[in-house]
């Protein structure tokens, strides 16, 4: 007898630990029985069908999400039609809350594993061992054609397997752990809201598990426990494990919720390896009519000074998220709180959209706020009572800009002078989704190099009479990210004799001293010339100060910046700078080396 655990992902880089954990359960006494096929939404229905068949299971187990039901939907038409005989079972979240209703629409599945299925799928298995017939509706938490079988107890985490036993599987996608299940809070949005039980794996067992990552040194750490610092103690051993244990290497990503970090919290993370942790905050919305609505408690005071002292450091990436299409929340709404978290500065601000998942509390309350949302998975929503559809679609082009322009982080400095141009940041993307509309933009996108070029275009529409300001500006941003080949075509010429000498002389001179690249002491001057860059700038557009909106127009004096591609920040990737005038005397920023 073999049973297929079907994982089909949004990406190949991703992986399915429910897949693995059920796997990793029922190991012990039915390692005979399974196997594991992973496919990505991106393969042709075809191909993965062709695949199962191939594998000739006696029965198959898809795991359901909102990102690939609608591909299982299309396999779950045809695969009994080209293996009769297997028995079809489906888990996951996107059935386990509307599960006969599934089971109505498709008649040929055997079952639904509803909730947390280790406990469940091992004793499906021992059905199927059996000698006589299985008898499924003795097995706990499964809906079948004749109804629910009854309730299943939640599991003890600690009687869970290590799911990872070697990286090979695992090389070049996201490695991810669960140290706890559930969530305390009951945003009406998410499905966390329907487990009231907050349970933590055994410390000691997280300990040892994290030693196998560490001596691994795989790159990243995706933790995926709802709220990781809801259990204090529990998130502080775990954070000053990993400080004492860092190998350099590996990167942890963690959901946390701000306002509730304890200061002891915030210095330990302050101590991290720059690179070593990621946080993730969902901050959702800052009005307080849709805080409520959504049964989200937040101490906005508490999070600004949270998310302000984490960045001090400049050690901790830290992603922020709002959420549109919520109750209350128009368009003027979410640009305020747009603005707001602008203001944090986050590594990364991500703009995401309401999806009305069934079983959550706001799926029962879409005519109460008049939320119309796709039949068709994510759910996504298309317009509320306060939201029109012309708003999101807006909103949606917004979304783009952040994406390409802030979350890319290849324009830092340019868009901290940008904005002083416009009466918020979120007037600044709203008028540059605007530009791409009218040039046509969306349709035919942009190269990644030829995006400056149409940052520069748009600020000499927007902001004119500074046009060698912006060019200055985006070229530093350019030089930043890479040792550009080809020079583009916005950028100053650097024929001048006068560069030509300067250039000359200090790579020459730097052959001799070492005194700027002492790293880099194997490679002669020519060598060191091609692998650094030396560019020339009339105004310090590198200094977060110095952006005045009156002055900055004014070019003062010549410096040189050297850039340093060998050595990079372990948070922005961007290369190390060094501020150089005719004198050749420096200073250093403060760019953090790895």
């Amino acid at each position: 007898m073999k049973f297929l655990l079907v994982a089909v992902n949004a990406k190949y880089i991703h992986s399915n630990p429910a897949v693995y954990s059920l796997y990793a359960f029922s190991a012990g006494k039915y390692a005979d029985m399974m196997e594991i096929a992973e496919y990505t939404i991106n393969q042709k229905k075809d191909d993965i069908l062709a695949d199962i068949y191939g594998r000739k299971p006696d029965a198959v187990g898809f795991s359901c999400y909102i990102w690939n039901m609608n591909i299982i939907r299309e396999l779950l038409s045809d695969l009994p039609k080209v293996l009769p005989d297997t028995d079809i079972w489906l888990g996951g979240p996107e059935v386990s809350y509307n599960a006969p209703e599934v089971l109505a629409g498709y008649p040929e599945l055997k079952g639904i594993m509803v909730g947390e299925g280790e406990v469940t799928f091992s004793e499906i298995l021992e059905q199927y061992r059996r000698e006589d017939a299985p008898d499924f509706s003795r097995v706990a938490g499964l809906y079948l054609k004749a109804g629910y079988t009854s309730p299943r107890e939640v599991t003890d985490l600690n009687r869970l397997p290590f799911l990872y036993r070697n990286t090979d599987t695992f090389a070049n996608r996201i490695i991810y752990y669960e140290s706890s299940r559930g969530c305390p809070y009951r945003c009406s949005y998410c499905l966390s809201a329907i487990d009231k039980t907050v349970r933590f794996r055994n410390i000691s067992l997280v300990k040892k598990e994290l030693d196998f990552f560490l001596e691994a040194g795989v790159s990243q750490v995706k933790f995926i426990d709802r709220t990781f610092n809801c259990g204090h103690e529990h998130a502080m051993e775990i954070w000053q494990y990993l400080h004492e244990k860092d190998n350099g290497i590996t990167n942890f990503h963690f959901e946390i919720a701000a306002d509730i970090l304890r200061d002891d919290e915030i210095e330990l993370l302050q101590k991290m390896r720059p690179g070593q942790i990621q946080l993730e905050i969902g901050i959702q919305s800052f009005n307080e009519d849709t805080l409520r609505a959504i049964n989200r408690r937040m101490d906005k005071d508490r999070l600004f000074h949270v998310v302000s002292e984490i960045r001090k450091t400049r050690n901790i990436h830290q992603h922020l998220d709002l959420i549109a299409g919520l109750p209350y929340e128009d368009y003027m709404s979410f640009g305020k709180s747009f603005d707001q978290v602008y203001a944090m500065e986050p590594d990364q601000l991500q703009l995401g959209f309401l999806k009305v998942l069934s079983g959550s509390p706001i799926a029962e309350e879409t005519q109460k706020y008049e939320i119309a949302y796709t039949k068709q998975p994510p759910y996504e929503v298309l317009s509320t009572r306060w939201l029109s559809y012309a708003d999101l679609i807006r909103l949606k082009k917004i979304e783009e800009m952040v994406e390409l322009y802030y979350n890319s982080n290849q324009f830092v400095n340019t868009l901290r002078y940008m904005k002083n141009a416009f009466s918020s940041p979120f007037r600044m993307y709203e008028a540059l989704a605007e530009y791409y509309e009218k040039h046509g933009l969306f349709i035919n996108s942009p190269s990644r190099a030829y995006r400056y070029k149409v940052l520069l275009d748009f600020a000499s529409e927007m902001d004119s009479n500074k046009n060698e300001l912006y060019t200055e500006l985006l070229t530093y941003d350019l030089y930043l990210r890479e040792n550009m080949k080809s020079r583009p075509v916005f950028c100053r010429s650097l024929t001048s004799e006068t560069y030509k000498n300067f250039r000359h002389a200090f790579y020459r001179e730097e052959e001799k001293t070492r005194r700027y690249l002492p790293h880099l002491s194997q490679y002669d001057g020519r060598r060191l010339s091609g692998i650094t860059h030396l560019e020339p700038f009339s105004r310090p557009v590198w200094d977060p100060e110095y952006p005045d909106h009156r002055k900055a127009c004014e070019p003062s004096k010549e410096w040189y910046v050297l850039f340093d591609y060998t050595r990079k920040d372990p948070l922005t990737k961007d290369a190390y700078t060094t501020v150089l005038q005719n004198s050749i005397s420096t200073k250093r920023n403060s760019n953090q080396l790895e």
